[in-house]
């Protein structure tokens, strides 16, 4: 067996959670293997609407094992919380999470460090969700973390103070004097409460899996235009979004990587700094964000809005190996004339059909315009009901990647998604 990957194309809030939960009965296990609770995935189904952060989207399959892989950062508050919100409607988490003991921890002082570095940084900033993930990563690459196995241990609260009272010292050079002592006290209560759950070594859990021939999904957070090495740096996560990091953050070689889902919004969208060429100051970006309900699950913040850049998807299909892709959010096209997809960059006076390294707000994209399509598409079940536009919208969208289209999400629900034939 090798495992499957789904993740985001594009700058993020693609619709993951959504499409995971989507192919969830055709795996036995889900697997975050990167990132932290600034993912928002959310999920529709039965009339509920609930968004995850850290549990990966098959947890509401209760025959379905999902790990918390090595590469995901913890919030103990947050994943507490969120634990308990998804109990409250059937989830059976205290069975179906197994956590990876090499998972990092989120310290209560991560959090302010990430408030301090974009307090210093001034209008140079990030646009962070301040939940604490750069600065955790930062200390394991620094080989000072906390990881998850770690609070078993016996002098757990002298390695957290150590760590605490260095943090301390870069305040005090920061000039930053903000406490967060509720929180701490919360932090070490979620400490207790998550110490009655499953912990594995994941990286022999899941090779042991595939060796029995159980079917794994890996699940992605943020998208590939946000890969600390490949995105728009700085104005990146902190983590290896593409398709390598599931390597990394699970524990599997790379030739046993299998199907790779990429999930792509019809038109663009981004939370946060940093360039987007193809967004959109208009009625027609603001009417995208309306359709869309393009505001973050996890800050609330309005996400910037504007065309499909295929510049930065065939990029990012090249990264990430993409034999599959899945287009969500296509119903938020219906009523547009014309529907506009960046197909060069020019810089400088000069075109080319390429990210470059130079990526930033100087950059003009070249559009090409194809014809919109009036149907509403909500309710639409099979190919054959979909409009002849937005069919040559997604031949149009595979012709350029060179990669099929497999699914089309028409609505937020688990029920609106059309497996695509052609």
């Amino acid at each position: 067996m090798k495992i499957d990957v789904l993740l985001g194309l594009q700058w993020g809030d693609e619709g993951k959670g959504k499409i995971v939960d989507v192919l969830t009965p055709k795996y036995d296990i889900i697997a975050r293997f990167q990132g932290g609770p600034n993912a928002g995935h959310t999920l529709e189904f039965n009339g509920i609407k609930h968004v995850l952060h850290t549990i990966p989207s098959g947890i509401f399959h209760k025959e379905k094992i999902n790990i918390i892989g090595n590469g995901v950062v913890i919030d103990p508050v947050i994943l507490k919380k969120e634990i308990e919100d998804a109990e409250k409607i059937g989830a059976d988490a205290k069975t179906n999470i197994y956590i990876s003991k090499k998972a990092q921890l989120i310290l209560p002082t991560h959090r302010l460090l990430d408030k301090a570095y974009e307090e210093y940084k001034g209008d140079t900033k990030i646009g962070s969700t301040l939940k604490g993930i750069g600065p955790a990563y930062t200390d394991k690459t620094a080989r000072m973390a906390l990881r998850i196995g770690d609070i078993f241990s016996p002098d757990f609260s002298q390695r957290y103070n150590i760590i605490k009272s260095h943090h301390e010292k870069i305040f005090a050079g920061y000039n930053f004097s903000e406490k967060n002592s509720d929180y701490e006290k919360e932090w070490f209560k979620a400490i207790e409460f998550l110490k009655l759950f499953k912990y594995i070594d994941s990286e022999i859990f899941v090779n042991d899996s595939l060796l029995n021939e159980k079917s794994i999904l890996a699940e992605g957070a943020q998208g590939s235009m946000l890969d600390i090495d490949f995105g728009s740096y700085p104005f990146v996560t902190s983590s290896n979004t593409t398709t390598p990091g599931v390597c990394t953050g699970l524990g599997v070689s790379p030739h046993k990587i299998g199907e790779v889902f990429g999930i792509v919004k019809a038109y663009c969208t981004r939370v946060g700094s940093g360039p987007f060429p193809t967004e959109l100051f208009d009625a027609t970006g603001q009417a995208l964000r309306d359709k869309g309900h393009e505001y973050g699950s996890t800050t609330g913040r309005p996400r910037r809005c504007g065309w499909l850049d295929m510049v930065a998807l065939k990029y990012a299909v090249m990264l990430n190996g993409v034999t599959k892709i899945i287009i969500t959010k296509a119903d938020v096209l219906s009523g547009f004339e014309t529907i506009k997809v960046a197909v060069g960059y020019k810089i400088n006076g000069q075109l080319i059909d390429y990210v470059p390294y130079e990526i930033n707000d100087s950059i003009e994209p070249i559009f090409e315009e194809l014809p919109g399509w009036k149907k509403d598409i909500t309710n639409c079940k099979k190919t054959k009901d979909l409009p002849i536009e937005l069919l040559n919208y997604l031949k149009y969208i595979s012709l350029k990647t060179g990669v099929k289209v497999k699914y089309l999400s028409v609505g937020p629900d688990r029920t609106q998604t059309i497996k695509i034939k052609y």
